[in-house]
């Protein structure tokens, strides 16, 4: 299955408003009804995805002082395909001057002999402030996962922010103390904005200063509501 989705904000008249909607099943975009605030999008699987060959992309542009809210409703499960071959799935994201973007999906589980890429790019302007929050299950309980490879590639005014590649589903590596340290659940929260938050880490977190700005929270844990819990903590940190 190949499919692609389209999602442009635009502020008018002192609201946040969708533009331009397009989407392909299984990528559903709902916009909810709000009369304040950021405008708020809900991505919504409406097939099961991702399956072994599919190929899935999702591309937001924030135009000028916009904001929005872009949220999951449910889990994305990685399956296997019949033949084996890999999924794919690529967010991009565009943020123009004085916009804001939160981008809060649910967790991704990747089932077991699951062959999965998971890529999100962003590109903002130099005053636009970005948050994105990713928690990866590896396998459904009792399960060793499939393969997954996630890339972060972030700029800033064309700059790099981050650059960053993450690869799970080997049993050796996932068990080291330097990699997942045999946990289930990473979990990750990017913050792009004016706040200057300084290096801070607890149990099984940590929050890391990026050079160009910004902060980088990881989690592991077990579970994901107790790696969640992590990252509140962490937010919280001073």
């Amino acid at each position: 299955m190949r499919a692609e989705a389209l999602l442009a904000v635009e502020h008018t008249d002192g609201r946040d408003v969708v533009r331009v909607l397009r989407c392909a099943a299984p990528l559903t975009l709902v916009p909810a009804r709000r009369r304040t605030g950021p405008a708020l999008v809900h991505l919504v699987s409406s097939a099961a995805t991702p399956l072994g060959g599919d190929e899935l992309a999702l591309t937001v542009h924030v135009g000028p002082c916009a904001a929005l809210e872009l949220r999951g409703i449910a889990a994305t499960v990685a399956l296997p395909g019949p033949h084996g071959a890999p999924s794919r799935s690529v967010v991009r994201l565009h943020l123009a001057a004085g916009s804001t973007t939160t981008y809060l999906p649910e967790p991704s589980v990747i089932t077991a002999r699951a062959r999965h890429t998971a890529e999100l790019h962003a590109d903002l302007a130099a005053d636009a402030c970005l948050r994105v929050r990713e928690v990866l299950v590896l396998g459904r309980t009792g399960e060793r996962p499939g393969t997954l490879v996630t890339t972060t590639n972030v700029t800033r005014a064309g700059r790099p922010v981050l650059r960053q590649q993450l690869t799970v589903g080997d049993p050796a590596l996932d068990a080291s103390t330097a990699h997942l340290a045999g946990k289930r659940v990473l979990a990750t929260d990017l913050h792009l904005d004016d706040r200057t938050c300084e290096p801070a880490s607890g149990e099984w977190w940590s929050r890391t200063s990026l050079a160009a700005g910004g902060t980088l929270t990881t989690a592991l844990a077990d579970d994901a509501v107790t790696a969640l819990r992590h990252l509140d903590a962490a937010r919280s940190a001073s």
